[in-house]
């Protein structure tokens, strides 16, 4: 009984220094997993996790590799986890005065083929959900399956929640006359004009998207739910996942039930349902 108790101590034990230590990764600034890879034209940081099956993350606007700090300790467990900054933001530097979309999911094909990687799952929220889906519409050979939480396919107030697209739209008119000087300034703007002028794609282009799909979004989403649930229903192999009482981000505001949802999306096959 004793050894019985010992024993139990002692896993608990290994449990909490594995917590604390994943804590204690600084996800984003990480020099142990972090690595440049030179990648149309611009240097795109990346931090890779884990060993097992790929796993792409994408953050969303304006945000970096740290936006997953909750979810790569759990993935990385079965998963090689792969978490790029995405261009013009993070470590990912670009000076370009254009940004769109399908440069970004163009930018993740090549990252891939550079690491050597012909396939991967990929989670993407947000504009990351959204990349998540033109990765697979542009390059379906390398998505395995997608996760896309909060994405939107164009940026008007049908798809995003009115008071927040109202809130945008004033942004951008006090905007027009600024003079921005400082280079952070200019690709502050750049990221913001992407989000108000993109995306803009077709429900009938969502047929390109052959793998299975599992298309999410929070009840109080700033993607409206009717949206997202144009979205599952334009592409031929999805599921849709609404999580109530959640905001934008899901897979923050429900950690552990998103990352075990998402994880069996992933390892169980895709069922048609009659």
């Amino acid at each position: 009984m004793k050894r019985l108790i010992f024993t139990f101590c002692l896993l608990q034990l290994f449990t909490l220094i594995a917590f604390a230590q994943d804590k204690q990764i600084p996800y984003g600034n990480n020099p142990a997993a972090g690595k440049y890879y030179n990648i149309r034209g611009i240097k795109m940081y990346c931090e890779v996790y884990g060993k097992g099956k790929p796993l792409l993350m994408i953050h969303g606007n304006g945000g970096d590799i740290s936006a997953f700090s909750n979810n790569i300790p759990y993935f990385s467990k079965k998963y090689m986890v792969i978490v790029p900054d995405s261009r013009a933001q993070g470590k990912s530097t670009d000076s370009r005065d254009s940004l769109s979309f399908e440069m970004m999911a163009d930018d993740f094909a090549a990252l891939l083929d550079v690491m050597h990687i012909k396939s991967t799952y990929v989670i993407g929220w947000s504009d990351g959900g959204i990349n998540a889906l033109l990765l697979a519409m542009r390059h379906p050979e390398k998505v395995i399956k997608l996760a896309s939480t909060g994405a939107n396919l164009w940026p008007d107030s049908t798809a995003i929640n009115p008071k927040d697209w109202i809130g945008e739209r004033d942004d951008y008119n006090a905007s027009k006359n600024k003079i921005f000087k400082t280079a952070k300034e200019k690709n502050d703007q750049k990221i913001f004009l992407l989000d108000w002028f993109q995306p803009n794609i077709p429900l009938l282009a969502l047929r390109k998207i052959k793998c299975p799909s599992l298309i999410i979004g929070g009840d109080h989403d700033v993607i409206v739910i009717q949206h997202t649930v144009l979205i599952y229903q334009n592409i031929p192999h999805a599921y849709l996942w609404i999580l109530p009482d959640s905001p934008h981000a899901t897979f923050r505001a429900h950690t552990a039930e998103f990352n075990k949802k998402v994880d069996e999306f992933f390892s169980t096959p895709f069922h048609v349902w009659n």
